[in-house]
């Protein structure tokens, strides 16, 4: 392993440097002759989307941009709430003006998973961490309905097409395990629907399935056979609306379609593929894996998949490309080293063969913690091209929940970064990582201080500045080659650290030469025989371009790191 102090240096020569180098970068002169670099174009080649390589930006709705004061208090949610608790702003419509703005493109973003938007409770509940609402999403009341918290089922319409005409894709989040808590102005669901106990003991499957997943959170039967009849609240519900005659007539029609039984599963799985068919989504970010029946998210992932072909069949001009729809599953606990299974202690499941084409990992950020670069990347190459061949894993090093993440003082923004979106697998940015958003706030209460507002009066410090662009220059980087994510990883130098990603899918060849922990100022990189003599080649991070001589490249930037890409 390489001593850690050069590359320290190397980073507080980059917070010192990177802003005033911004202007720079772009008229840096190259290390050989002008004469040997014909003009390159500005124009960028657009590459096929490869969602082992994707990069996902994840944010919590209510706390992303606030765009619309006017849905900021409806539904009389004006009690008073702990720190963090209550709805604060964020809204559907916030997110779309980031996207116009650019601000996920220039980031390398090319998937959005944001807070579940359907109807929330009314109420809010005091269960030990001060009162909360359901600014968080996961408290569903009504799966049919976007909650005026949120925005309108016109503003979720009009986000996805602006992504899509801005090539980013989206994920919706989905929660079929649970209702929102019962509170006096949210009635329990019948019991035909739902169990109000025992509380999960995590024994086995048994007693993390069948049961609620904490006190008063009524647990959806999705693993019964008998039929049922609609909650009598959610019919005088659509009819107070004026909608109980549409929505009867759909669930009718999807039915008979199916062939499925009005079974609690078959209800959601309806409502939930309903944004599918009608809106494009491309994904789900599946809620509590573990504790539903894996058959159940094998009969969701297939109605989703038919749903987005008939959405495709019906859009055929606003087709992004001929991928899948894609499922990305929230089992908790779940780790690559697990690779393709979870265990529940009386058995091991196989949920990628129910329905998942990815996991999230939740051992990246402690593999970050003590792993070298080197045995990072190796690590995950291997695994993912060998054991989860064909699937993959998201990798993170914080989100809304997890209450130890990779550098939870912030003191460490450029390494997060680095070892985030370089590591092969799906990288997810957790709103704020960019600019180092604070997640210990004080005066809070449990995962509350993890979901702070989003800063964007901060961007323009000069810190939070210098960090966004590390970001961005990776990010960018990482959107454009495919083989960073979903490439074979091979070590080319360990002194100077230089090593390749090449990615081949019989429609495309990517590959790249990556360097770190570089001295500041001149440097020689080997390339191996990825690009040929006379080549050639961009360092995308300061903007240089540079010549294949003797099977290298010679550079002199400000910087510790090299991104070669072919020009």
């Amino acid at each position: 392993m390489k001593t850690q102090i050069q590359f320290f240096l190397g980073i507080l020569i980059i917070t010192c440097t990177l802003a005033c180098q911004q202007a720079s970068d772009k008229t840096e002169k190259s290390t050989v002759d002008k004469n040997e670099i014909p003009e390159r174009s500005s124009t960028t080649i657009k590459k096929p989307f490869v969602w082992e390589g994707a990069t996902i930006y994840f944010l919590l709705t209510d706390r992303f941009k606030n765009a619309n004061p006017d849905n900021d208090i409806v539904l009389d949610r004006t009690a008073e709430t702990g720190k963090l608790r209550g709805f604060m702003g964020g809204d559907l419509q916030g997110i779309t003006e980031k996207i116009k703005e650019g601000y996920f493109k220039q980031l390398g973003v090319n998937v959005i998973w944001f807070t579940p938007v359907v109807e929330q409770i009314h109420g809010s509940t005091d269960e030990g961490t001060g009162n909360t609402y359901a600014y968080h999403g996961y408290w569903t009341k009504d799966w049919t309905a976007i909650d005026p918290n949120f925005g309108t089922y016109e503003e979720l319409q009009e986000l996805v097409k602006i992504a899509h005409q801005n090539d980013i894709r989206i994920l919706l989040d989905v929660v079929m395990n649970h209702t929102g808590p019962v509170t006096e102005k949210d009635p329990v669901w019948p019991e035909e629907w739902v169990r109000t106990t025992p509380t999960c003991t995590y024994q086995n499957q048994e007693t993390a399935v069948s049961c609620t997943l904490v006190d008063n959170l009524p647990d959806v039967k999705t693993g019964v056979d008998q039929e049922v009849e609609l909650p009598q609240y959610l019919v005088d519900k659509w009819k107070a609306e004026g909608r109980l005659a549409h929505e009867m007539k759909e669930l009718e029609e999807f039915f008979t379609k199916t062939g499925l039984k009005k079974t609690p599963r078959n209800y959601i799985i309806k409502w939930l593929t309903d944004y599918v068919r009608e809106l494009g989504i491309d994904g789900y970010r599946v809620d509590t894996v573990k504790h539903v029946e894996e058959d159940a998210w094998k009969a969701l992932a297939a109605q989703a998949k038919l749903a987005f072909n008939e959405w495709k069949s019906n859009h055929p001009n606003e087709i992004l490309d001929d991928a899948e729809f894609y499922m990305l599953g929230e089992l908790y606990g779940y780790t690559i080293d697990g690779k393709r299974y979870y265990d529940f202690g009386d058995q091991k499941v196989d949920f990628f063969a129910h329905g998942f084409d990815n996991l999230i990992n939740f051992q990246f950020k402690d593999d970050a913690a003590t792993l070298s670069y080197e045995e990072l990347f190796k690590k995950y190459s291997t695994l993912l091209r060998t054991d989860l061949n064909e699937k993959s894993v998201l990798n993170y090093i914080s989100s809304h929940d997890d209450a130890a993440p990779f550098d939870k003082s912030r003191k460490k923004p450029f390494e997060s970064a680095t070892k985030l979106l370089l590591t092969p697998g799906v990288s997810q940015i957790y709103y704020g990582d960019e600019i180092a958003r604070p997640l210990d706030i004080k005066d809070t209460q449990g995962d509350a201080s993890l979901r702070s507002m989003m800063e964007w009066n901060t961007i323009i410090n000069k810190d939070n500045d210098t960090i966004l662009t590390h970001w961005q220059k990776l990010g960018s980087f990482r959107a454009q080659h495919p083989a960073i994510g979903a490439g074979k990883h091979k070590m080319i130098s360990d002194d100077p650290y230089v090593f390749s990603r090449v990615y081949s899918n019989g429609v495309l060849d990517d590959k790249v030469i990556i360097g770190l922990q570089l001295p500041i100022g001149n440097k020689t990189i080997p390339v191996d025989s990825n690009f040929n003599e006379g080549e050639i080649l961009r360092d995308a991070y300061s903007n240089t371009d540079v010549v294949v001589k003797d099977g290298k490249v010679v550079l002199n930037t400000a910087f510790s790191i090299v991104l070669l890409e072919k020009s």
